[in-house]
């Protein structure tokens, strides 16, 4: 350690302007780094589903549908301005970049058509003409081919007062070959359609991926804002605590660097930031305060024990180095684990956080001491400050040290185990996915989640779609067992709680047989001649959704009212349960989920559930390997985990009574706040060994500690905790769910550092006293100084 200081400091303004050059560098890529959304990208990768979906979504339709709904805010669409409004709005939409031209459907599409039994036979055809004249005759027309061609509740609300058009997007532009911008698209879709046709008569709705994305970016503008106000509350705390506005500045100025690093590395690599990962840099900086807070406390003692500036960054530097690198080696092993998540944000995400943490290491551990060492202030003065502010804090500590005695550890530690027993109990309803109807990203009023409800209470088809595909070995069409064994499929999903209706080829063959019988109900069935099946079935054509060309796949289209984890799962559950059950295989038939938004839902829920646990067992394991490599001790590294898996139960417990659920965005969050943990536990654990490597028992040791880093802890949770709480009135729902779990789980893991750990390792040095090797006379002075 000595050579490595010797070598550091002796070229520190080398280093120093080296980092400046590379700051400047960085900077000019990061100011170029802009946000970037895919929808391909929060598909799981691997899942049979997507899968499935991956193979079938040109054909029977994706997840990444956009809907467009016109309302007739005084009567019904039956009115001639409304029906050109909605061909207007069509054409607008159609026009728009990414979209699969060949899926927009509405009343206007050429693709919605009518089949009516009349005294001449039967009669077909487009359900507005194409002589459509605006008269009343021709709008009476539209409504009884509206009727004919079954659309109520499909492309035409149950109580006639709207009207919708849907579209399938791309995620690439056509036109530029390049991948889609989705906040182009959302852009577009506000001013090319909301705001161009909403008046006092027109309502307009819109609900998709581009949208919800569109909408999460334009609250993720806020985010500056609460960034700001974090960013002033914390540098106001740092004064507070350490009473320097110069050491405030390079602390605050080392963390936002290596932000400035990520961004513009991320930039290099062809990354963009996800509206769903803009917190991901607060949090970046927020470690850097944290371990900035050790440094510049450390710095401080060391002046009041005497030492110049120089001097106590030097020691400092050397003190630090090896607990810091522990502890952000193990932060940045929290955030790499979220790469073995197979879906592409949570990926990206991870690939960001972790680039952020390593350059943490060199901000933080280098940087800040080297420039302590140039601006520090006067050492008499800023000395005597500290002593004074060491003085006041120390009347608090041998109260708080005597967690570490035996009386008091062993009932503490049963209590905490109770507690997560309890917590474990708790956290078993904890939902995985959408607690909430709508997009849980966005707030319940949220014009978004507005017009969701809207399209799910006036219409039988809307986004959240759950498509089966049905392979066969031949033709579907003609064979009336295939269709039957689909018709009882369908029934049975129909009736499955959560579902709204069902389509798929029997259903409408039943409803075109009766129209050959002059329309009369009782023929409302599925023939089983294979020549009145062909005549049933033979005006149900590709562009439907239902069938491919040669009648060889089907598919039944599952609509269900929402994507709440508990209704995907027990729509789910139930459709897997019939597939699975020998009494419901059929010869010749392959069923399989499939394409829609909803089976893209239950594989991310999936995934999310499937990954908690590996990811929070792949950090203790680093963290325990980490502790034990540098202090050779099993027991220190189980004095630092366990405080970690009690904050992870009372977080999850947390998650269950706040009625958050765990998904995408809130899961990082897990793994941030364990790395976050390590450093308050390691710095503790740190100073614990060194003194009791001197021979103090387990209190004494303790107290010491807390002389050293108490106030730097407990600061650096209460001020994380202070900062992120702000975000509680952010814009955006998930956003704010983030900002109550991560106050929520900074202060309860600086409560387990300073309460919990020290408690169990007295526990464990009155159950299995260890013999450490002691220190040298060299560290003992340097742990001792100033004390």
């Amino acid at each position: 350690m000595q050579r490595i200081e010797n070598l550091v400091f002796g070229l520190r303004a080398v280093i120093l302007v080296a980092l400046l050059a590379f700051t400047v560098v960085m900077g000019i890529f990061a100011s170029q780094l802009r946000m970037d959304a895919g929808f391909t990208k929060m598909l799981p990768i691997g899942h049979p589903y997507i899968e499935t979906f991956t193979e079938y979504s040109e054909s029977f339709g994706g997840g990444n549908r956009v809907l467009v709904v016109l309302e007739n805010k005084e009567g019904d669409i039956f009115e001639k301005d409304f029906l050109y409004t909605l061909n207007d709005a069509t054409q607008d939409l159609f026009y728009i970049p990414g979209v699969a031209r060949h899926t927009v459907t509405s009343l206007w599409t050429p693709n919605t058509r009518f089949i009516a039994v009349t005294e001449e036979g039967l009669e077909a055809g487009d359900v507005i003409p194409a002589n459509f004249a605006g008269t009343d005759e021709d709008i009476d027309t539209v409504l009884q081919n509206t009727l004919r061609a079954d659309l109520v509740g499909r492309l035409v609300s149950n109580d006639f007062s709207s009207s919708m058009i849907r579209a399938e997007l791309l995620d690439f532009n056509p036109e530029t070959q390049e991948r889609l911008d989705y906040f182009d698209v959302a852009r577009k879709l506000e001013t090319d359609l909301r705001d161009k046709y909403v008046s006092d008569k027109v309502d307009v709705k819109i609900v998709g991926f581009a949208k919800l994305v569109g909408d999460i970016a334009d609250g993720a503008s806020s985010v500056v804002t609460f960034f700001s106000v974090a960013f002033f509350l914390t540098a106001f705390m740092l004064w507070l605590y350490c009473r320097s506005w110069v050491l405030t500045a390079v602390t605050v100025g080392a963390s936002l660097c290596s932000v400035v690093w990520q961004f513009g590395l991320l930039h290099i690599l062809g990354f963009g930031l996800d509206p769903l990962g803009v917190l991901v840099p607060f949090l970046v900086f927020a470690i850097g305060v944290s371990h900035g807070v050790q440094q510049i406390n450390m710095v401080g003692a060391e002046m009041a024990a005497g030492l110049n500036k120089n001097e106590a960054a030097r020691a400092t530097f050397t003190f630090l180095l090896r607990p810091g690198l522990v502890a952000l080696l193990t932060t940045l092993a929290g955030f790499a684990t979220l790469y073995i998540i197979p879906i592409g944000m949570i990926q990206e995400l991870a690939i960001t956080a972790s680039i952020g943490i390593g350059f943490k290491i060199i901000s933080n551990l280098i940087m800040l001491p080297l420039l302590v060492s140039y601006v520090a202030p006067p050492e008499e003065e800023y000395g005597a400050k500290v002593r004074r502010a060491m003085e006041t804090r120390a009347k608090l500590w041998p109260a708080l040290s005597r967690i570490a005695t035996p009386p008091i550890a062993f009932p503490f530690v049963i209590i905490c185990f109770i507690v997560g027993c309890i917590g474990f109990y708790e956290a078993r309803d904890k939902q995985i996915g959408d607690v909430h109807a709508g997009a849980g990203e966005l707030w319940p009023d949220a014009r978004y989640n507005q017009d969701s409800r809207y399209i799910a209470e006036k219409f039988n088809l809307g986004l959240n779609v759950l498509t089966v595909i049905v392979e066969s070995e031949d033709v579907v069409c003609v064979d009336y067992g295939k269709m039957h064994y689909l018709e009882s499929f369908s029934w049975h999903m129909r009736n499955v709680d959560g579902v709204q209706s069902v389509i798929s080829l029997p259903i409408l063959a039943r409803k075109i047989n009766s129209m050959w019988q002059e329309g009369n109900p009782k023929w409302q069935n599925l023939p089983r001649n294979p020549a009145a099946l062909a005549q049933a079935t033979s005006s149900i054509g590709s562009s439907s959704g239902i069938v491919n060309a040669d009648c060889s796949t089907a598919a039944v289209a599952i609509f269900i009212a929402d994507t709440k984890a508990g209704t995907v799962k027990h729509v789910v559950n139930e459709l897997e349960a019939w597939m699975a059950a020998p009494e419901n295989k059929y010869e010749g038939i392959n069923l399989r989920v499939g394409t829609g938004n909803v089976p893209i839902v239950a594989a991310t829920n999936e995934i999310v559930h499937k990954s908690e646990l590996p990811m929070l067992l792949y950090v203790y394991a680093v963290v325990m390997t980490l502790v034990i490599l540098t202090y050779r001790e099993w027991r220190g590294a189980l004095c630092c985990v366990l405080p970690l898996i009690l904050s992870t139960i009372i977080g999850d417990w947390f998650l269950t009574a706040a009625g958050i659920g765990l998904k995408i965005s809130t899961l990082p969050v897990l793994a941030i706040a364990v790395g976050i943990g390590v450093d308050y536990g390691i710095y503790e654990y740190n100073r614990m060994q060194r003194y009791m490597r001197m021979g103090k028992n387990p209190h004494e040791a303790y107290l010491q500690a807390l002389y050293d880093v108490g106030s730097a802890t407990m600061f650096t949770g209460g001020t994380l905790a202070i900062g992120v709480s702000t975000w509680a009135f952010s814009a955006l729902k998930f956003q704010a769910d983030m900002g109550l779990l991560l106050t929520f789980m900074f202060m309860v893991n600086m409560i387990g550092a300073v309460t919990l750990l020290p408690a169990l390792v007295a526990v464990f040095e009155y159950i299995w006293p260890l013999k450490r090797e002691p220190l040298s006379e060299e560290e003992a002075r340097a742990v001792m100084r100033g004390h």
